[in-house]
């Protein structure tokens, strides 16, 4: 089944009872202390939506499925666009400075990774060496040279800043697409696979 729900969504509702017998302990805290699970891309069973849960370390990950039941709340990346913090952190002054500039752009744009989970749920996730992440929302093609140009506006930032473009058929990064390869990883719920073109479904690909 492919999910309703898009790739870095937040979903409020689960809760510890949800999850497998040998989940570690960390995850057990998050959810008990209420924090949301973020969407990821993978196929789930009707009536489930494949979900992550983030710990305090970096290193603490851990994939798993949500029932869609449970679901309580839901947050998307653009519903954060507008959504402010008192921290002083790099990743906060890059977001400042690159809002009027993604406001303008054109497309729906939105805050994921650390800061969108912060900005969201009020969980300090973010460090002074975050980097900040966004995603693109592109249903149409968005040439390689307004790529680059968009590349180049978000290099002279306070720290590094990460964009994924959302096409119909998966993600690609806003690095890869601006850069000289032919091909480029596109990642879907299936797989991630090198493609020509990230607007194309996969049986239109050119090898």
């Amino acid at each position: 089944m492919v999910s309703t729900f898009l790739a870095h969504d937040l979903l409020w509702g689960m809760t510890p009872a949800q999850l497998p017998l040998d989940a570690p302990a960390w995850a057990n805290e998050a959810l008990g202390l209420g924090h949301p699970v973020v969407v990821r891309r993978a196929l789930s069973p009707a009536g489930w939506v494949a979900v992550g849960i983030r710990g305090r370390a970096r290193e603490q990950r851990y994939a798993t499925s949500m029932p869609l039941a449970a679901i309580l709340r839901r947050v998307r990346p653009e519903d954060l666009c507008q959504a402010h913090s008192a921290r002083d952190l790099p990743a906060l002054r890059a977001l400042s400075r690159l809002r009027p500039l993604l406001d303008a752009c054109g497309w729906r744009w939105g805050i994921s990774g650390s800061a969108g989970f912060e900005l969201a749920s009020g969980v300090e996730a973010l460090h002074a060496r975050s980097d900040l992440d966004l995603i693109l929302r592109t249903p149409q093609p968005l040439e390689r040279q307004r790529a680059k140009a968009l590349l180049a506006d978000l290099e002279d930032s306070a720290c590094g800043v990460d964009m994924q473009l959302q096409t119909p058929f998966g993600a690609v990064a806003l690095r890869e697409w601006a850069g000289s390869s032919r091909r480029v990883l596109l990642k879907d719920d299936r797989q991630a696979r090198l493609v020509s073109n990230p607007w194309q479904p996969a049986l239109e690909q050119v090898a």
